[in-house]
């Protein structure tokens, strides 16, 4: 016997579960830390499966605080959820669907013309930056923005006090403001420096800091000392290069400074730290029939990868330390994803949503203090009007957009209608398409995504024009 479609009535469950979160409170506003890696799969650190990468501090972080299993992005690239966890909104309402402009790839291969994409955040969306400022926060950010860095568009200019923006190299990097530095310093270790250095200067007041790595993303180069670490350590369920486990610990090295200094300065029961990745890990690729496609990682048991929207694209890991108000030890399987972090900090920093302001997340606040959350989770949804190719002739994947509501995931295909139904409870690895066995469930999930694109003003792709 099928078992009913938990609870999809997104217009309502929202305010379901935001209820009973004040917006004001006498106890102290904690300090947040918000480490976000980039293209750091599911299963590339430690407490979550890896038998190869080295991964203690991020571990420690699981160890003494809550690792959700089922924490997801909202885009499968980079800039969509960069987007999303700054403005709190999903990508029809900015936009930013994916990375750059649609002539990345040969669309016109193919029948449909993708969405022209935004490649900056709009200016009239309101940052949680700006949010937690209005707050009486201290704001700093160091690293990989992504969401443009000229004039109004720069992060300093976007809500955060302070802010310095490098990407797209580890080595020889460039920075915006521009800021000098050793010969040989290595990206994650110059942006930790500054970190640390804000931290410091900020200990006094409530601080909201935005770590965020270029680690892991290609090029790929890492220390030679954390490299002969795994030169001659045997690979372990598709995980094997030792040059990107040597980025990994670089990452986790960052983590492992932060968290000293909060152990230092006595401020680590004042302080949420958060650690996620931007988007899946690169790999997963030859499964999919695509090649190695320069995977250099596997996300197994899960499938896909980076550009797609099976859960290899988009799961993640995501844990929450915050000693005295998260429990340690503690794993949650509720589905959380970009949009909800905006929230949730507010709820937490006892801050008020910005007025007339449209925030698509969900508070999951109650899930790392401990309360029992109303019930009713609204589902996530992905929406990628575009192309993401694999080489010539190979896709990543085509439009389509998804939902997964409860236990259940609807991916549809846009160029052919085609849709696949997977039972995420009973089958992680999208190993089996049930959409037929379940017409009736496909039809309602459809129907709850047609109508999320309705309400938020989704684009679509359209057909091309005859030649």
């Amino acid at each position: 016997m099928a078992r009913p479609l938990r609870s999809w009535i997104w217009l309502v469950a929202p305010a379901l579960w935001l209820t009973g979160l004040p917006t004001r409170s006498a106890e102290p506003q904690p300090n947040v830390v918000f480490i976000l890696a980039d293209d750091l799969g599911y299963t590339d650190v430690g407490c979550y499966g890896s038998r190869y990468y080295e991964t203690p501090a991020i571990d420690r972080l699981a160890r003494e605080g809550v690792r959700f299993t089922n924490g997801y992005t909202c885009g499968p690239n980079c800039q969509p959820t960069r987007a999303a966890l700054m403005s709190g909104q999903y990508g029809p309402r900015t936009g930013v669907y994916t990375v750059g402009g649609i002539d990345r790839f040969n669309w016109r291969s193919r029948p449909l013309r993708p969405v022209d994409n935004v490649a900056i955040l709009p200016l009239d969306r309101i940052t949680l930056a700006q949010s937690l400022k209005r707050a009486g926060y201290a704001t700093g950010m160091f690293g990989k923005w992504h969401l443009g860095q000229d004039g109004e568009h720069h992060p300093a200019r976007r809500g955060f006090d302070e802010a310095i923006v490098s990407m797209g190299k580890h080595y020889d990097f460039v920075t915006s403001p521009s800021v000098e530095y050793p010969p040989g310093t290595y990206l994650a270790d110059f942006l930790t420096g500054r970190a640390e250095d804000f931290i410091r200067r900020q200990r006094a007041r409530p601080f909201f800091l935005y770590l965020t790595h270029f680690g892991v993303h290609s090029p790929f180069e890492a220390k030679v000392d954390l490299v002969a670490r795994f030169r001659n350590k045997p690979g372990a369920g598709g995980h094997r290069d030792p040059t990107y486990a040597a980025m990994i610990a670089s990452v986790d090295e960052s983590v492992g400074r932060i968290l000293a200094l909060l152990d230092e300065l006595k401020l680590s029961e004042k302080t949420l730290v958060i650690f996620s990745s931007d988007n899946g890990g690169v790999g997963g690729y030859d499964r999919e029939g695509l090649g190695p496609a320069g995977g250099i990682t596997d996300n197994a048991p899960l499938r896909g990868g980076k550009g797609m929207l099976y859960e290899g694209g988009v799961r993640v890991p995501y844990m929450f330390r915050w000693p005295g108000r998260i429990r340690s030890g503690t794993t949650r399987i509720e589905p959380i994803n970009s949009v909800d972090l905006y929230p949730t900090l507010l709820a937490l920093a006892a801050a008020r949503p910005p007025a007339g302001y449209t925030l698509d997340g969900t508070s999951y606040a109650p899930l790392l203090t401990g309360n029992p959350p109303p019930s009713g989770r609204p589902p996530l949804y992905w929406h990628f009007p575009g192309y993401l190719g694999a080489g010539p002739g190979r896709w990543r994947t085509t439009p389509a957009g998804s939902i997964r509501s409860g236990d259940w995931k609807l991916i549809e295909f846009f160029e052919d209608g085609r849709r696949e139904l997977y039972d995420l409870t009973n089958d992680p690895s999208e190993r089996r398409n049930i959409a037929e066995a379940h017409p009736e469930r496909v039809t309602q999930l459809r129907a709850a995504l047609a109508a999320w694109r309705n309400t938020v003003g989704a684009r679509m792709p359209t057909p091309q024009a005859p030649p």
